[in-house]
């Protein structure tokens, strides 16, 4: 075992040795054919290529040496001759490189007869050394804060990470693909409120200096992309990044990504057919057609019939408590407690109804959910920028889609009355008052434009890092973003290391 600060000396050693060799250690560009992956990609015999990564092991064996080097698109071996290379060149390279060091090589493509693709390096160019020692190899890195705090190591050390993130990458494109092919535009809103509007959430405050004002960091862009259906738009989505100062768990983010779509003319009924159609198209793409999409022990069937259940029907089902019956927050507490069922919520005396019904679903009929289900007709009160069900004013036309307990899709007939927005929004700021930090503040900005005339509206958003979260069998959300927020660290950890 060694000192990490020892084998930062040594390394510190080998950077003045290219000094003296004249050799850059920080060279401005080097001019590749192609990446590592797609080196591995060619036929025997290809020759010329150049190809530049990160060292990831070397064994030198006299006059033969062979070398790792990795990027994002993969891994490819090297193989390099004393004789190709000179005498003097060949002890440079052994003299100076340390694994994690980046090399660009030069050289002819074959297979080895172990069946390993290689390069046969006829020349090679340093490209960056590396000061500090990577985790030792087998083990790589173990402590999961240092996995998100270090996610670059992450990166380095681990192929399922690569993978993760590269899954996330093409999802994000396939979902603009589809939009984009089915006549939506992309558009961008700001993410600097006056007001906390757009979802039931409590907000981040930041302080404007140039204005001498506190502004809010969106918790949705939702009012703000439904202003732009009042403009003219009629199809349009944003890929947002949204904000929500609430608890922390595996299945919650504080700041996430966030796709939301509207368009004119639609109801939800509409997108619910829409959404079906993006989500098998994505995962289609992504999966080579197969919609039985694997997570973990489970096999799930997205290619099949979605269930479709109204929120009453569920939570009647599951604990036998008709919502409809208890028309205030204290009626349906009381029920609650008379079936002894813990919701395990701070404050939950101050809830509105609306949501002390959203934490009972969350508690007995979330998790239950495994194959694709839409649940709809959500209570009116726990969705108030929602179209009320023109038979049912106590209910909106409004869907989600479940899978696997988690919720990946919220999409609704939008309200466009004006003067019932207003109401509902009053009605969410005397419950903000009370003490339900969750509710909505009423922005008047958007009452205002609403004034102005809306069309039939219908809207969605898909919480990407909780599909992705899914869709990779992934423990807890913070594994599906590369650099999730975390405390600041204390010190600098020194740990013994095994030496390379």
């Amino acid at each position: 075992m060694a000192n990490v600060e020892d084998l930062i000396k040594v390394r510190e050693e080998k950077l003045k040795k290219l000094e003296e060799y004249g050799i850059h250690a920080h060279p401005e560009r080097y001019e590749t054919t192609c990446s590592v992956g797609e080196s591995r990609k060619f036929e025997d015999g290809v020759k010329n290529i150049s190809v530049a990564g990160r060292v990831m092991s070397k064994r030198k064996m006299g006059k033969i040496s062979f070398i790792d080097i990795s990027d994002i698109s993969g891994h490819i071996q090297l193989c390099i001759k004393r004789d190709d290379l000179g005498e003097e060149n060949y002890k440079k390279l052994h003299e100076i490189l340390d694994i994690g060091d980046f090399i660009g090589v030069k050289g002819d493509v074959f297979t080895t007869q172990a069946g390993e693709k290689t390069i046969q390096v006829y020349d090679y160019t340093f490209l960056g050394k590396s000061l500090r020692p990577l985790p030792e190899k087998f083990h790589g890195l173990s402590n999961q804060e240092l996995i998100y705090r270090e996610r670059h190591l992450d990166l380095i050390m681990n192929e399922e990470t690569k993978k993760r993130f590269l899954l996330r990458s093409k999802f994000i494109r396939l979902l603009r693909e589809f939009l984009d092919n089915n006549g939506f535009i992309e558009v961008e809103t700001p993410a600097l409120q006056n007001t906390a509007s757009g979802a039931t959430a409590k907000p981040f405050i930041a302080h404007h200096n140039a204005y001498d004002m506190d502004v809010y960091l969106r918790i949705s862009p939702e009012l703000t992309l439904k202003k732009l259906i009042i403009g003219g738009f009629n199809n349009i989505y944003e890929v947002a990044r949204d904000f929500r100062n609430e608890g922390i768990d595996i299945n919650h983010l504080q700041d996430f990504t966030m796709v939301e779509g509207y368009s004119a003319y639609w109801n939800y009924e509409d997108n619910m057919k829409f959404m079906k159609e993006m989500i098998l198209y994505i995962l289609g793409k992504l999966y080579d057609g197969n919609l039985n999409v694997k997570i973990g022990e489970k096999e799930i069937n997205f290619g099949g019939e979605w269930e479709v259940i109204s929120f009453r029907d569920l939570i009647l089902k599951d604990c036998d408590i008709d919502i409809d019956k208890f028309e205030t927050a204290e009626e349906l507490l009381n029920e609650i407690k008379n079936k002894q069922i813990s919701l395990e919520v701070e404050n939950i005396e101050s809830l509105g109804r609306g949501n002390l019904i959203d934490q009972l679903y969350k508690k007995v009929s979330r998790p239950k959910i495994i194959e694709p289900t839409y649940l709809i007709k959500h209570p009116t009160d726990l969705s108030p920028l929602a179209r009320s069900n023109d038979e049912n004013s106590n209910i909106c036309d409004r869907f989600q889609l479940i899978v696997n307990g988690q919720e990946i899709i919220n999409g609704y007939s939008e309200l466009v009355d004006a003067r019932e927005q207003e109401r509902r929004l009053l009605k969410q700021s005397e419950l903000r008052a009370q003490g339900d930090e969750e509710a909505m503040a009423i922005d008047y900005e958007y009452i205002k434009a609403m004034e102005y005339g809306m069309p039939p509206i219908s809207g969605w958003g898909l919480g990407v890092d909780r599909f992705l979260q899914f869709l990779t069998n992934s423990y807890n959300i913070r594994d599906v973003v590369l650099y999730p927020l975390l405390k600041p660290r204390e010190s600098v950890e020194n740990d013994d290391i095994d030496e390379e």
